[in-house]
C-alpha cells in the first residue's frame, strides 16, 4: 500500500480538520499542492452503462477537491456568509455549517474579526472503487487547529462525496479523532473496500445504526452500542439537564438517512467496518409558569416563532463508529468521534 501526502503549497492556505492513526488502506499521494492546484477538477469518469467499478476519485482531483473546499471553507468563515461555501458541504456537515455560519451573520454582521485559516495538510485519501454515483472518498488530515498543544494532536477526517460526473466535490462528514483511532483498512487490489448499507457480514448493518443508536439514547436499554461519552456519558448529561429546577427539558431524536445523509461504510482489516452516519435531535425546554427559557444569542439567530414559555433547539449529529464483525454480542459498535451543531430554533 503506497502513502503518498499532500503537502501545502507556498502561501496558499488550507483548511483544515483532523483524525486517526493506523493508516488507510490505499492511501493515495499527493503531490505538492502547489502542482495539484494547478491541475482541473473535472474528475470524470465515464464508463458506458455505469457498471464497472472503477476508483472513486484519482489523486490529484482528491487533493484538489480538498484545497476547494478549504480555500471555499476559510472565505465564509471571514466574512460570516454561508453562500461562500454552500456549494462545498452537503450532508450533515453542510446542514450544520451553513446553520452556523448563518447564526454569526446575525451575531457578528461585519464578518469574523478572529478568523484564522484552516489549513489541511499531510493528506492521506482513502479510495474505495464503485459502480455509478454516488462516489465519494476519505481524507485524512492534520489540521492547524492543535498547533501548540503536544498533547492534543489531532487528525481531521472529511468524507467527500458525488453525486453526478457535472457535480462539485462536496464534504458530507467532518469528524476530529486522536491519531490512533482510524482503523488499519482491508484494501483489494489496493484500493478500500466499501461496505454496503444492508450487509450482513457485521454485527450491525450500516443502515441499522441510526434507529439502534436513537433507541438507545430514548431508554438506555442494553444493546449493540458500547459505554462511552457519546452513548451513556451523553444519556446521563441529559439527565442531569432535565433535572433543573423551574426547566423541563425533553428529547426526540430521529435517524436521518436519506441522500447525502445515507451512511458510508469502509472494511477494516479486523473484518468489522468504520461507519459514518447522521442523526437529528430535539431539545424542548419548556420553563415555569411566569418564567421563560433563556435563550442564547446563536440560537436566537436562528428563531422562529416567539418565545413564550417554551424553545425547541434542533440538532444535527454526524458520528462515526466502529463496528465489529458478525458474531460480536456485546459491545459491537463504539462511537469513535462526534460532532453536533444547532441547525433551527422555535419558539411557543
Amino acid at each position: 500500500m503506497r502513502r503518498l501526502r499532500l503537502r501545502r503549497a507556498p502561501r496558499r492556505p488550507l483548511e483544515r480538520s483532523s483524525a486517526g492513526s493506523a493508516r488507510p488502506a490505499r492511501v493515495l499521494a499527493a503531490t505538492a499542492a502547489a502542482t495539484v492546484l494547478a491541475l482541473t477538477a473535472s474528475g470524470c469518469v465515464t464508463v458506458h452503462g455505469e457498471l464497472a467499478l472503477v476508483p472513486a476519485v484519482t489523486t490529484t482531483e482528491a487533493a484538489q477537491a480538498l484545497a476547494d473546499f478549504t480555500a471555499a471553507y476559510n472565505r465564509a468563515d471571514k466574512a460570516h456568509d454561508p453562500a461562500l461555501d454552500a456549494g462545498r458541504v452537503t450532508g450533515p456537515l453542510g446542514e450544520i455549517n451553513q446553520a452556523g455560519l448563518r447564526s454569526r451573520a446575525v451575531t457578528a454582521p461585519g464578518g469574523n474579526p478572529a478568523h484564522r485559516p484552516l489549513e489541511l495538510t499531510d493528506a492521506r485519501f482513502v479510495v474505495p472503487r464503485k459502480a455509478g454515483w454516488p462516489r465519494w472518498f476519505v481524507a485524512d488530515t492534520d489540521a492547524n487547529r492543535d498547533v501548540g498543544r503536544a498533547d492534543a494532536d489531532q487528525r481531521w477526517v472529511l468524507v467527500f462525496v458525488r453525486n453526478g460526473p457535472r457535480q462539485l466535490w462536496e464534504v458530507a462528514h467532518l469528524l476530529v479523532l486522536d491519531p490512533s483511532a482510524v482503523p488499519a483498512f482491508a484494501e483489494e487490489d489496493g484500493y478500500a473496500v466499501p461496505v454496503a448499507a444492508d450487509t450482513d457480514t457485521l454485527a450491525v448493518a450500516p443502515e441499522d445504526l441510526g434507529a439502534e443508536y436513537v433507541a438507545y439514547l430514548k431508554d438506555g436499554k442494553p444493546g449493540p452500542y458500547a459505554a462511552g461519552a457519546h452513548t451513556s456519558g451523553w444519556r446521563e448529561a441529559r439527565q442531569r439537564t432535565a433535572k433543573r429546577p423551574g426547566l423541563a427539558t425533553q428529547y426526540i431524536d430521529r435517524v436521518t438517512d436519506q441522500g447525502d445523509f445515507a451512511p458510508l461504510a469502509l472494511r477494516t482489516k479486523d473484518g468489522g467496518a468504520l461507519v459514518f452516519f447522521a442523526t437529528r435531535h430535539f431539545e424542548r425546554q419548556t420553563a415555569a409558569k411566569g418564567y421563560r427559557p433563556k435563550v442564547p444569542a446563536d440560537v436566537k439567530a436562528l428563531l422562529t416563532g416567539e418565545v413564550k414559555n417554551t424553545v425547541t433547539k434542533e440538532w444535527v449529529s454526524n458520528q462515526v463508529v466502529q463496528v465489529k464483525p458478525k458474531g460480536t454480542d456485546r459491545d459491537a459498535v463504539t462511537v469513535v468521534s462526534r460532532l453536533q451543531g444547532v441547525v433551527g430554533a422555535a419558539g411557543s
